[in-house]
């Protein structure tokens, strides 16, 4: 399907996904191959243990970027496989460098069922506006017509800074696949005026944990992120306790993350500590990052192990 004809195929059903959206970890070997196997107890864990069963695969918390195609499609894969009548969603990650490998994915996750799909913008040669990234998604959405594309806003990485406010505006006619936005910033301002204007229309995923208490407040419809990986049932607390009304309690559950993340920031901790922490909590073995991240000192490690038990997270 060409992406001139998107925009008369008929709207897909609106796919409401709400709450927390794990941004899963990609298992590795020590000889940095994928792990298959450990995906899962990992599906198990997310569901029994941490009360979340909603994912985002292969994106910046699953190194998605340094993986190959062939790697990519077969995590997505095992996941959709593991995650069948235990998950709720499996929304798969398929952006990359190249349109061509982005659509080849695009194409490999609707065939395999997944629940919908995600593309950040291009990022080395970029779109020069936001008609050309309208462009772009358009050939995404023409390879997988019967998914909901949601776009990865997260401007600090991709180089992209467009007003997501913008590229809403009149999205729905040109792509009827669109479905929303997972919206990594930390532009309040325009996260806000879209929810104000397409609250009903798309789903809006805010993308970071540590704020995600006031993108709630402002009428996000959920979070996607790395830490309800092992924080899940601390943010599932915090949502309960905003819809009861009680915003103190939901303040503490919020700061107590904050906390940890702080100390992350202090670390100058990334996916690789993000990922131990994980390994740490779960008991899952995740296995190093790849490289050009470094793997997580023994140094870190312990400081880590030690702030988790220090706020009771791990005994």
């Amino acid at each position: 399907m060409s992406s001139s004809s998107v925009s008369e195929t008929m709207a897909i059903p609106r796919n409401n996904i709400h709450g927390l959206i794990a941004a899963t970890f990609t298992p590795m070997t020590a000889d940095d191959e994928i792990n298959l196997p450990v995906i899962g107890p990992y599906v198990d864990y997310l569901v029994k243990v941490q009360g979340v069963k909603n994912i985002f695969v292969n994106g910046t918390t699953g190194e998605g970027i340094s993986l190959t195609v062939e790697e990519r499609k077969l995590v997505a894969e095992e996941w959709i496989k593991q995650g069948k009548d235990k998950l709720d969603q499996v929304i798969v990650h398929i952006g990359s460098l190249s349109l061509k490998e982005t659509k080849q994915l695009a194409e490999h996750a609707e065939k395999h069922k997944a629940s919908g799909i995600a593309v950040i913008s291009p990022s080395f040669i970029k779109p020069k506006n936001i008609d050309a990234l309208v462009k772009f998604l358009q050939e995404v959405a023409s390879a997988a017509p019967n998914l909901p594309l949601y776009y990865y806003h997260i401007p600090e990485l991709t180089g992209v800074f467009f007003n997501m406010e913008e590229l809403l505006d009149g999205i729905e006619k040109k792509i009827p696949t669109f479905q929303g936005l997972k919206f990594t910033s930390s532009d309040l301002l325009d996260f806000g005026q879209c929810v104000y204007k397409y609250k009903d229309k798309f789903a809006l995923l805010y993308g970071k944990d540590e704020q995600l208490l006031p993108a709630m407040v402002l009428g996000a419809s959920g979070g996607i992120g790395s830490t309800y990986n092992y924080f899940g049932t601390l943010f599932n607390k915090m949502l309960s306790a905003l819809k009861k009304g009680d915003n103190k309690l939901a303040r503490q559950h919020q700061f107590k993350v904050q906390d940890f993340i702080r100390y992350l920031y202090k670390l100058e901790a990334g996916v690789s500590e993000n990922k131990t922490v994980m390994s740490l909590v779960s008991g899952l073995p995740l296995g190093p990052p790849r490289l050009p991240l470094l793997k997580c000192s023994q140094e870190n490690a312990v400081k880590l192990e030690a702030k988790l038990k220090e706020m009771g997270l791990l005994a």
